[in-house]
């Protein structure tokens, strides 16, 4: 029995939709059908949860913005790229396969991304979480497809940042190999040229006790990133027009760094006061 059926039959029971994600990789037909749940804009984030994901080119900010809306949400933060670091780190089956291909800039297959995240939202379904937002997944219209067999997607919010800063903030990725914290060294400041407005965005820097435990992940090198940069953009195109067709795409460009873009973000998102009302009950 290989890796993936002995994972499958161990979060079967618990999440039963996934059965649609096995057929399809096990060669079956597969289809699937979606309601039309009208304006993204107008669902209740305080009713059943949110089931929303995040897409955006690597680096651009998607697990800092998920991951505050996570917190102000109150639903959890799924990051599957995170979920292919805990497994590289693990020594686990998957570990030295996903090492080759995490170092060479290439994307990791739809069968192990899915073998993790089953294995993530079972783990969550035994803890009766409600909603999720995810980052870094789907990436290609075969993930998106086999996602809505498994979770009903509410929005999409497709964060976009020019190029020049994109690369800047990549290679100025830092984590800390204590914690695990994700942080930024690199202090963007660019010139507007032909009527562009400049475009600054400050370095977000760790505290005291973790600055000196910053590691470079392996693959933010020049040439790495640049060849998933290109990758990246071959694939999006695609998704974007997937969802845009289902009326659950919401794309936002970054105007700056976090003190710009997340109030901004939030207006776009129509939770400013669910933010307010936050802040107050704190």
């Amino acid at each position: 029995m290989d890796a993936v059926s002995r994972l499958w039959r161990g979060c079967a029971a618990v999440w039963s939709p996934a059965r649609m994600w096995l057929s399809l990789v096990m060669g079956a037909r597969f289809s699937t059908s979606l309601a039309h749940l009208g304006p993204p804009m107008t669902r209740d984030p305080g009713g059943r949860g949110v089931h929303w994901v995040f897409l955006g080119c690597p680096g651009v900010g998607k697990g800092t913005y998920a991951s505050r809306l996570s917190q102000l949400l109150g639903v959890p933060h799924i990051s599957t790229g995170d979920l292919v670091r805990e497994e590289l780190a693990s020594s686990g089956p998957l570990a030295q396969q996903l090492a080759g291909i995490v170092n060479h800039g290439q994307l990791v297959s739809d069968e192990i991304i899915m073998s993790l995240l089953i294995k993530r939202l079972e783990h969550g379904a035994t803890k009766a979480e409600s909603g999720s937002i995810l980052d870094g997944f789907p990436r290609t219209i075969r993930q998106a497809e086999i996602l809505e067999g498994v979770t009903e997607i509410d929005l999409v919010i497709n964060l976009k940042l020019r190029e020049d800063a994109l690369l800047a903030k990549c290679l100025g990725r830092r984590i800390c190999s204590h914690c695990g914290g994700n942080y930024n060294v690199a202090s963007v400041n660019i010139k507007g040229e032909n009527g562009r407005p400049d475009f600054i965005m400050a370095p977000l820097l760790p505290p005291a006790d973790c600055a000196s435990k910053l590691v470079t992940r392996v693959d933010d090198t020049e040439e790495v990133v640049k060849e998933r940069l290109q990758i990246y953009n071959e694939m999006s195109k695609p998704v974007e027009e997937f969802y845009r067709a289902r009326g659950k795409l919401l794309e936002f460009d970054l105007p700056g760094g976090i003190p710009e873009s997340w109030p901004k973000l939030l207006q776009a998102l129509n939770l400013v006061d669910h933010d307010d009302k936050q802040s107050a009950s704190a």
